[in-house]
């Protein structure tokens, strides 16, 4: 299954100084989970019967490709004196010396969990140089999309020779209800096993805290934080905001509490909470735990109990985008659409590294062989996987063809047959989800692709001003307009009139086939195909077309300045759809 690892680290020691062997291990060894998790998620074997602790959603595991090969590059380490749950440090000369080993190497797939808290130009960015790179050698590289969401322009990896891959969820959770006094039952989310057999008091983290707890902070159970006289053997509200989660938890055990109820913050959204803590456990959305916090206020003696948590299957809707997940409008490129697609990413079963705790937490003995984790980090590699097959499928395809095949394919839909939404219910955008939520087995007869080179890349960045000092190519005096690279996508930002836009479809489906053109245009705009017929005789043609994206009345506009709306348009013969979306804003 592995048939080469790797490691590197001469960037790190050269700020941080020679590994600390009691941090990390100087070889490809996973000694944090992270990696072990990815790895499965694109190449892991069928294994029966796995489970994450506690027996959460036990099942046959299976990687997205369980017949490829790995080839592991450890390019990433853990943090000097810092927790392991804050993350690894990752140097931009590490992960390039990692891409270059993989390009000799001679794979064909790269899948990189990697993010940054902001974009760096393309030509600072490590990843998407190395990409490029491996690009010139027709290797995939899928990218995650990054978890600061929901606020806009947050994405990582925004280099369009990349595929850069949003979170969305599974059709399955983890039950976990509270049931108080008043016989009211609220729906609590957790992976915790635990459970309580009858009813205990209720308590307010902020009214059973010490003196000398800052203000802000009273409710948060933060270590040493709380009163063991006014906790033992309660079950203790607290809310998010500082400190890890499963500390909180800690934090009501070590106060002889019997049980943690975790609220939402504001700031947390509609997004729950999953958590495998060491007493019983759940957590609730910020307007439940109010709720909750009102009764406590409401009665003299208050008193909950925490149910058995179970996993429940073919749950609606979904998939629904996840909160962290990273946002558009691309912050380097706004003629560039990101994310492109969208997988599965929150709560997803993989297996783990028995060198770390299912929390990475330092007080966390507990020795797992499969986890659930959340993140961008997790749907990338399903894309990775997917694209793989894809390769082993259609081994004379590009990397840019495997990427518009995944695109062009996907889907907008959740299994209500209603559009993807965001966690708080509200209608998703491709800013979002990109062109959808990724759908593999469509992707391995796409009809149409929309193929791109090494040298368009070039060309692109020549367009963004960029120069090179490679004697083979030279920036030509008037290069191609950014908004004509050949993607499977279409971003107008600041629409004001007229814009035609270029694009190449090569046939990759009948040899003898019509393809007729329609759209969905975004609000305000028109959207026209010239020629909207096209006519192919065999595979391997390709047909070159202009859409027409024109500027709407005021009316129709009305309101809509400075915003993005948005659409789509499609390529079909009747056995294919080739669909693409659209964001377009006004000036």
């Amino acid at each position: 299954k592995i048939i080469g690892a790797r490691y590197y680290l001469k960037g790190f020691e050269q700020l941080y100084g020679p590994l600390n062997a009691t941090e990390d291990d100087r070889s490809p060894r996973d000694m944090d989970g992270h990696g072990t998790h990815t790895a499965s998620t694109v190449a892991g074997r069928r294994v029966p019967n796995a489970s994450a602790f506690g027996g959460f959603a036990e099942g046959t595991a299976s990687g997205g490709a369980p017949l490829a090969r790995l080839a592991i590059y450890k390019a990433c380490w853990a943090t000097p004196k810092a927790s392991k749950a804050a993350g690894n440090t990752c140097f931009e000369a590490d992960m390039l010396a990692a891409i270059d080993d993989a390009i000799r190497d001679g794979v064909h797939v790269l899948s990189i969990s990697i993010g940054t808290n902001q974009p760096f130009a393309f030509n600072r960015d490590g990843i998407a140089i190395g990409a490029l790179n491996a690009v010139k050698h027709n290797i995939l590289v899928a990218c995650s999309a990054g978890n600061s969401g929901p606020a806009p322009s947050s994405l990582s990896n925004l280099a369009p020779w990349l595929i850069t891959v949003g979170a969305g969820s599974l059709d399955r959770d983890f039950v976990g209800p509270v049931v108080l006094g008043t016989g009211m039952e609220i729906i609590g989310k957790t992976v915790t096993p635990y459970n309580l057999k009858k009813m205990h008091p209720l308590v307010y983290a902020a009214d059973v805290v010490v003196p000398g707890v800052h203000q802000n902070e009273t409710n948060q159970c933060l270590p040493g934080s709380l009163t063991p006289e006014k906790v033992k053997g309660k079950i203790v509200l607290c809310m998010r905001g500082s400190g890890f989660k499963l500390s909180k938890g800690m934090e009501v055990k070590r106060a002889g509490g019997v049980g943690l109820i975790l609220g939402n913050s504001p700031a947390n959204g509609n997004e729950y909470s999953y958590d495998a803590h060491y007493l019983p456990a759940t957590a609730v959305l910020y307007d439940d735990a109010i709720k909750i916090h009102e009764y406590i206020k409401s009665t003299n003696n208050p008193t909950a109990i925490i149910k058995q948590a179970r996993t429940v299957l073919h749950t609606q809707p979904a998939p629904f985008m996840a909160n962290f997940t990273s946002r558009g409008p691309n912050a380097l490129d706004p003629y560039i659409l990101k994310p492109d697609i969208t997988a599965p990413g929150l709560n997803i079963l993989a297996a783990w590294s028995e060198a770390s705790s299912p929390s990475k937490l330092a007080f966390d003995k507990r020795i797992v062989k499969y986890t659930i984790f959340s993140g961008t980090s997790m749907s990338c590699p399903h894309v990775a996987a997917a694209a793989a097959l894809l390769k082993a499928i259609h081994p004379d395809w590009s990397s840019a063809a495997i990427r518009s095949a995944l695109m062009t394919t996907a889907w907008m839909k959740n299994n209500k047959a209603l559009p993807i939404t965001n966690a708080d219910g509200s209608i998703a955008t491709p800013f979002s989800f990109g062109s959808g939520h990724f759908r593999p087995t469509k992707a391995a007869d796409p009809g149409l692709v929309y193929d791109a080179s090494y040298e368009d890349y070039l060309l692109y960045l020549c367009s963004h001003g960029f120069s090179f000092t490679n004697p083979v190519f030279r920036c030509p005096n008037k290069p191609p307009s950014a908004l004509n690279l050949n993607y499977p996508s279409i971003a107008i930002p600041n629409l004001n009139g007229t814009v035609i836009v270029k694009r190449t479809v090569t046939n990759v489906g009948g040899s003898k086939s019509v393809y007729f053109f329609s759209a969905k245009p975004p609000m305000g705009v028109s959207v026209k195909a010239n020629p909207s017929i096209l006519f192919f005789d065999h595979i391997g043609q390709k047909k070159s077309f202009t859409i027409t994206v024109r500027l709407g009345s005021e009316t129709t506009r009305q309101g809509l300045t400075k915003q993005y709306v948005f659409g789509w348009y499609r390529w079909t013969d009747g056995l294919h759809l080739v669909r693409s979306p659209m964001a377009v804003s006004f000036a």
